[in-house]
């Protein structure tokens, strides 16, 4: 047992121990959870049928939007049950596909992915990343794409590299920390820089173009204008701020465009005029243009106002700006004219989400992913130039789902404070409203993110056996702009939990789910939810599912890359965070004696977004507060990380234990 005493407050910590996964002690103690639990869950009925199905649904595949470069289309696919998406490269808008990269064939387990990848401007070369066992940890790779060879250039630990092509090819801009010789997993993130790198130089040469003295925390990155004449240069600070800056690479000058740290700023630059969305005295975004040769404050120019609705994007083709928004959590779709005069809506396919917008400046086209939570994704190519603005489907992913046979409502429900939150309920047509339906209620709140109408394999073996899920888009998320965001954040963090449990309350009392059948489910920050679900409402549900969790939230940013999250929910080295953070540490919020419901928490070993240190303390601590009403397991896998790249196998598998636990519980 650890008790110390913090600003004054005695704290015990009795699995501190369990910090350190690699010691003889901890490895035994995993050992035996992974035992007890896959006794149960390998025994629980439904699992034959849950495990089928997910490999149908999720066996059918994706796709994503394609890049143009020189003629040629990349893009990723994944079909037939494989387990990790193929880089292709199409010649010519209808012409024939060729594989580029097939990671499935890098590593027998599948655990082998490529993480992202960018072809240069004429699409003779293509840089990209490649990571193992889901550490998200790129080494960065340089492809010819017509021999398919590659070139002696690699860059280790690269996980947020954006490469920014030259024109003729020689190179690129990229970011990479400092120093990528002696860091751990996750600390990639840190001491980022932007370089310049020319084929064939040794990486360690690459001059610095930016970020000398940011701090460790604070991430640069780079775009480069399509005339090469500057770079736009953001600087993270933290969800919804940043500061930006760009440079003349003509004159060697670097000018700074917002400094203030406060706000969101991004853009990209056209011909001397940078198109600017922010957030600074519009939480909802407006749309600015902006003379690089006047870019004092008082000289942009307003083109797209502030709205009820939230502008999420903005991108120039075709002489057009493409306008991405958010109203009431779906997405909206507008062409803009440059000035912001003329504004032309897009026809999208019903209550969905815009996502993956690629287009070039100079290009005439745009491409973009269209889908529902029923609907799998269509790609849509669009001519922002034509006078119909309709978009066309250039690919789409065949779904074994028939979407139409279910109905998605979105209601609004008072929160704790009255605030009214937006929920979308998703179930069969004909489900009864009688309080005899059995439900699932997912959530996340944090981080600027929203929860929006996005194709959802994991939902189908739930709402096809005729139950009802819930999707609440709590505080703390993007739906309505950063207002919304910092509401949930910091000392609010409360309202996210509050937002989540008046969720719950409503399903009951208004009939959509049996108040004695409703579980919970949420990872990541989502996990965190569900822990402070779980200690502040045990009584409200009858299973939790906890992924990927931060639990511990007095100790969580000691951890791999959790220094970054400090702006999102404070620091305990700090009193006044401490008070806020070790009032709701769901860790510390268990109780001795307290009846806690059936709770599955399942985390990764090469996660390096979140330690799994949380997942395991928080096991040992719920397990020793018994009784419960159910078991406490804990779901341990090997080579895989936080979710980016798992295998399909993988996928089936940790979905196959989720849902058959959940069905455990609620038939």
């Amino acid at each position: 047992m650890v008790e110390e005493t913090l600003h004054g407050v005695a704290v015990a910590d009795p699995y501190r121990w369990l910090e350190d996964a690699d010691s003889a002690e901890s490895q035994a103690w995993i050992a035996r959870q992974t035992a007890y639990s896959r006794a149960y869950l390998d025994g629980l009925p439904r699992r034959d049928a849950i495990r089928r199905r997910m490999t149908e649904i999720l066996g059918a595949g994706s796709i994503s939007t394609p890049t143009g470069a020189g003629g040629r289309y990349f893009y990723s696919k994944k079909t037939g049950g494989q387990n990790q998406p193929v880089v292709y490269v199409r010649e010519g808008l209808d012409g024939q596909d060729r594989v580029l990269l097939d990671p499935n064939a890098m590593s027998e387990d599948g655990t082998t992915t490529v993480d992202w990848y960018v072809p240069s401007k004429d699409g003779k070369l293509l840089a990209y990343g490649k990571s193992e066992k889901g550490t998200e940890t790129s080494t960065l790779y340089v492809l010819d794409t017509a021999t398919g060879e590659h070139l002696a250039d690699e860059i280790p630990k690269v996980r947020f590299a954006d490469p920014q092509w030259l024109k003729d090819g020689s190179g690129f801009y990229y970011s990479r920390p400092r120093d990528v010789e002696s860091i751990g997993p996750g600390e990639e993130v840190y001491n980022r820089r932007i370089y310049l790198h020319k084929l064939g130089r040794d990486f360690h040469e690459d001059p610095l173009v930016f970020g000398e003295g940011l701090e460790k925390e604070h991430i640069p990155s780079a775009s480069l204008s399509a005339d090469e004449r500057y770079l736009l240069l953001e600087v993270f600070l933290g969800w919804g701020r940043n500061r930006l800056y760009f440079r003349d690479l003509r004159s060697g000058k670097t000018t700074a465009l917002a400094e203030d740290g406060e706000f969101s700023y991004s853009g990209e630059i056209v011909d001397g005029v940078l198109y600017l969305l922010t957030n600074w005295e519009a939480p909802r975004y407006r749309l600015f243009a902006v003379d690089v040769r006047r870019p004092r404050r008082e000289h942009w120019k307003p083109i797209v106002a502030e709205s009820e609705a939230v502008i999420e994007f903005a991108k120039a083709a075709g002489g057009k700006l493409i306008v991405g928004r958010l109203k009431d959590a779906h997405s909206e779709l507008l062409l803009y004219s440059l000035d912001g005069s003329e504004r032309r809506d897009v026809a999208l396919n019903g209550l969905g989400t815009v996502a993956g917008l690629e287009a070039e400046a100079g290009g005439g086209e745009a491409f973009f992913q269209f889908s529902s939570f029923t609907r799998a994704p269509a790609v849509m190519r669009l001519a922002p130039e034509a006078q119909d603005s309709a978009a066309s489907e250039w690919q789409s992913v065949e779904s074994p789902v028939d979407a139409d046979a279910f109905d998605v409502n979105q209601v609004f429900y008072p929160s704790k404070d009255g605030t009214k939150i937006p929920m979308f309920v998703i179930a069969k047509k004909g489900t009864p409203r009688d309080g005899t339906v059995p439900g699932l209620l997912y959530g996340y709140g944090g981080f600027n993110i929203a929860l929006t109408p996005a194709y959802s394999t994991w939902i189908f073996p739930w709402i096809e056996a005729g139950n009802v899920l819930a999707i609440a888009n709590l505080r703390g998320g993007s739906e309505y702009g950063e207002d919304w965001h910092r509401a949930g954040m910091l000392s609010r963090k409360q309202n996210v939990f509050d937002d989540f449990i008046a969720a719950g309350e409503f399903l009951k009392a208004e009939k959509y789910v049996d108040p004695q059948r409703l579980a919970i489910h949420g990872r990541s920050n989502g996990g965190l939810l569900m822990g402070a679900a779980v200690t502040q409402r045990p009584d409200l549900w009858l299973a939790v599912v906890c992924g990927v969790p931060l639990l511990d939230m007095l100790r969580y940013d000691r951890f791999r890359m959790a220094k970054l999250w400090v702006s999102e929910y404070g620091t305990a080295e700090n009193a006044e965070d401490f008070a806020w953070l070790h009032a709701y540490s769901p860790y510390h919020r268990v109780e001795d004696g307290a009846a806690y419901p059936a709770t599955l928490i399942y985390t990764a070993d090469s996660d390096s977004r979140v330690d799994p240190m949380h997942a395991r303390k928080m096991t040992a601590r719920m397990q020793a507060a018994a009784p419960a009403d159910g078991p406490v397991l804990l779901r341990y896998e090997e080579a895989a990380g936080h979710g980016s790249g798992k295998p399909l196998t993988k996928q089936v598998e940790e979905w196959t234990d989720i849902w058959s636990f959940v069905f455990a519980q609620s038939d």
